[in-house]
């Protein structure tokens, strides 16, 4: 077991590019997903996978389990998500601490968020310029809230050139088009971390 300790940032421009290496593009399948836990499968690079097991015991830290999987068994799990997210991930080096920088396609295209994972809640690491406002603990921000498409804000600014479309309808958005948006209210009124 790993503890997860981590902070999120908007991007505020493309200045973090000048410094990102590589970019491993992710695939994430949310099998549980509630507030407090999930259960989630990621491929890799269309390559290699993961199951992780994440239990929040805070605003800013979770408990993580992380395994390998068969990448077949994967797929076929990806089949029973309760929602998908698709992003390309870059990581970005700022005075020593290590940022990734994650780019997401899809319904969310223009969304660019940048999350470091600290040793403690006390860190403190100094803030790339490139930053925007701090989005840690907001749940329209977080990957499980991405993955459930039930209602796109309405999240339109010039200053950080991003504007989210509304997601097309489908009859099965979670496999036919594994694409992401940003959660919060149902039309039915129920809160986006509310079991169904």
């Amino acid at each position: 077991m790993a503890a997860e300790i981590e902070r999120k940032f908007l991007i505020l421009d493309d200045r973090w590019r000048q410094h990102a290496c590589g970019g491993s593009v992710l695939r994430q399948a949310y099998l549980v997903s509630t507030k407090a836990q999930i259960v989630r499968v990621r491929t890799i690079d269309a390559r290699r996978a993961t199951l992780s097991v994440k239990i929040r015991t805070s605003r800013t830290r979770r408990e993580e389990f992380e395994y390998d999987i068969p990448y077949a068994d994967t797929c076929e799990m990806f089949q029973h998500a309760r929602g998908i997210v698709e992003k390309t991930r870059y990581e970005v080096n700022h005075q020593g601490f290590v940022w990734e920088v994650d780019v997401y396609s899809g319904q969310n295209r223009g969304l660019i968020v940048a999350e470091i994972e600290l040793d403690s809640c006390s860190d403190n690491p100094p803030l790339p310029e490139w930053l925007g406002p701090e989005v840690t603990g907001n749940p329209h921000f977080s990957n499980r809230a991405l993955a459930k498409r039930r209602h796109i804000p309405a999240i339109t600014t010039a200053r950080f050139g991003l504007s989210l479309p509304l997601p097309a309808s489908n009859t099965n958005p979670h496999i036919s088009a594994p694409t992401e948006a940003l959660a919060g209210i149902s039309g039915s009124g129920r809160r986006e971390d509310e079991e169904v």
